[in-house]
């Protein structure tokens, strides 16, 4: 788990939360106010803060505003007792990640505090790291859509970096200024997702005590994310449709309808279009969401990324003072591999290769027991019936280039194809580009 700091003046709070917290095996440091919270993340940079917002010394906004004019990779969980939605939405408006409201509930802050760290994970941000030109066009088409005001359905597997590219079409469009709101449609049992969308008035349900703005609302003038979909629940959909076609809905136990100007961006790992012939998921909504229909290439198919994204990931988590170097033996092998958990599984890969690693360089024995070292060799056992005949010549390339150690010119002779043909079709299938002697 992360290191995180509570600030709260009460210490019977700030007492329970830390056991809670640390229990279950969190880093936490405490603060009794606003001061001494500034102090101390100056001297820790934690990457959480929870902090209440009615201090003695000052409030949460304060202490927010000033860790984010110090760090904006922190993520910051408000503790609220707003007695009405307006002032909870304008906290969400001036930079906090989420808020929870006061009595807390321990389960429940802690799932809000794993969200807003995924959400912000360094592995998913930063940037859009590629130059193949399978990548470079998709990141085009993403920039032409960016400059819209129109929804987006973006459609790609899981682990290609769908949050990642959302959030940056947020910062490119006219509402950059604006919130930026994210919501795991897989993440929310059916009850509870409607609410946290929508929201919900005081008294709506058992245990509603307070009036609650769903992401919707907290949304209002900037973007929504839809992340997942897909995994929307069928009886739920048809007041997510209303609210793309009116821009307007209900909160849960209120009939005053609420308005709304965002820019939804939906996403998800399945195909919608066979979940609608399976009767899983709408087609109105289908057509709704996908004004601009959007994908992104798994990694498997930009191949030529892989060595670039690896050396990203190697600055991103080596320890201070360290640089380690990717053999290039260590790094053939990661271009083979067909990665199906896209760029995640070789962040995810990466971060542990660095955490084992003896020394300066990243070798082949880092592989052992590994998908990847099992995966040498045999290449040529991924031709198998149901391919496309555009999949089937790809794997052909790629078994010849295998066999041939790269070397384009002996690859073209055994195809009985010219070279020029060989660096066309490595060029449009992404593949790695490896030695070029005798080429």
């Amino acid at each position: 788990m992360s290191r995180l700091l509570v600030v709260d003046d009460e210490p019977a709070m700030r007492a329970a939360l830390q056991a809670n917290f640390s229990r279950r095996g969190w880093q936490v440091e405490t603060a009794c106010g606003a001061k001494e919270a500034i102090t101390k993340f100056r001297r820790g940079r934690h990457p959480l803060v929870i902090t209440d917002v009615r201090m003695p010394d000052g409030n949460g906004i304060e202490v927010m505003r000033e860790i984010q004019s110090a760090s904006s990779r922190t993520a910051i969980i408000l503790l609220t007792a707003f007695a009405n939605v307006p002032e909870a939405v304008q906290a969400i408006k001036t930079g906090a990640c989420d808020y929870v409201v006061k009595p807390v509930c321990f389960e429940q802050l802690e799932q809000t505090a794993i969200r807003v760290l995924q959400r912000l994970s360094p592995a998913e941000e930063g940037e859009l790291i590629g130059h193949s030109p399978q990548w470079l066009a998709a990141l085009e088409r993403v920039r032409q859509a960016g400059a819209t005001t129109a929804d987006i359905l973006l459609q790609a597997e899981s682990g290609t970096g769908k949050e990642l590219v959302a959030r940056y079409i947020h910062r490119i469009s006219a509402r950059r200024d604006r919130a930026f709101v994210a919501v795991n449609c897989a993440a929310f049992p059916e009850t509870l997702l409607e609410s946290e969308l929508f929201g919900h008035a005081r008294g709506a349900f058992t245990g509603a005590d307070t009036a609650k703005p769903g992401k919707f609302e907290l949304a209002h003038g900037g973007t929504l994310l839809l992340d997942e979909v897909g995994e929307m629940p069928l009886p739920l959909q048809p007041k997510l449709l209303r609210a793309l076609q009116e821009r307007e809905f209900d909160r849960l136990g209120d009939a005053r309808p609420v308005q709304v100007d965002i820019r939804v961006i939906a996403t998800t790992n399945r195909s919608l279009t066979e979940m609608i012939e399976q009767g899983q998921f709408r087609a109105d909504l289908y057509y709704r969401l996908n004004v601009i229909p959007l994908t992104l290439p798994p990694l498997r198919e930009r191949r030529e990324d892989v060595r670039e994204l690896a050396e990203h990931f190697v600055r991103l988590y080596s320890p201070p003072a360290s640089n380690p170097r990717l053999h290039p033996d260590f790094v053939t092998r990661l271009e083979e591999y067909d990665w199906p958990g896209n760029v995640r599984e070789l962040a995810n890969f990466m971060r542990r290769a660095l955490a084992l690693c003896r020394g300066g360089e990243v070798g082949l024995d880092l592989l052992e027991n590994t998908p990847i070292q099992a995966s040498n060799g045999i290449i040529h056992d991924r031709m198998r019936a149901g391919l496309s005949l555009e999949q089937m010549e790809r794997r052909l390339m790629e078994i010849t280039l295998h066999a041939t150690g790269g070397n384009r010119t002996r690859a073209a002779a055994m195809l009985g194809v010219s070279l020029r043909t060989v660096r066309n079709k490595i060029r449009a299938y992404g593949l790695p580009r490896r030695s070029q002697a005798n080429d």
